[in-house]
């Protein structure tokens, strides 16, 4: 077991490494990116990634206060489900109203791997060819329908 400060110290290490391997990859529209900590200029939505000790994830994340206007948000991406799916090359899980770790209900469009392990540097060649394609693939997509979001 690993204290907090270890624990964090092989997070960022691992988040570090990531972002220098995907540091040349440019975004859809040719430009710089912090893919890491990818924003999405949308209030409320959110990308995210996440390494754990059994499990990694990427995905949407739509944290919006209201529940209606969450919900709203959610079902705008329904529309665009086809879309979505196809431009990552796969299904994903969709759950409307969730409760996140800190208890707040939020709604999610995710992709989780169960069994690697960011703690097991032997495993990072794995996390990061997990989340390298759906980051890209979540940009391309963000890059085209994006413009149906704000004015929500």
């Amino acid at each position: 077991m690993y204290s907090a400060a270890e624990s964090s110290k092989i997070r960022q290490d691992f988040w570090t490494t990531f972002g220098q391997y995907m540091k040349p990859v440019p975004s859809a529209q040719g430009y710089r990116i912090n893919w890491q900590n990818y924003k999405t200029g949308v209030k409320d939505v959110y990308f995210r990634m996440k390494t754990e000790r059994d499990f990694i994830s990427i995905g949407i994340e739509i944290c919006h206060r209201d529940d209606e206007l969450q919900q709203l948000y959610f079902e705008q991406f329904v529309e665009f489900r086809k879309l979505l799916e196809a431009e990552l090359e796969e299904p994903w899980d969709w759950q409307l109203h969730q409760f996140d770790d800190l208890g707040k209900v939020v709604s999610r469009i995710q992709k989780v791997k169960i069994g690697l392990n960011v703690f097991d540097q032997n495993d990072w060649p794995a996390i990061i060819s997990f989340l390298k394609p759906r980051i890209i693939a979540l940009n391309a997509f963000w890059a085209n329908i994006k413009p149906a979001f704000e004015d929500l």
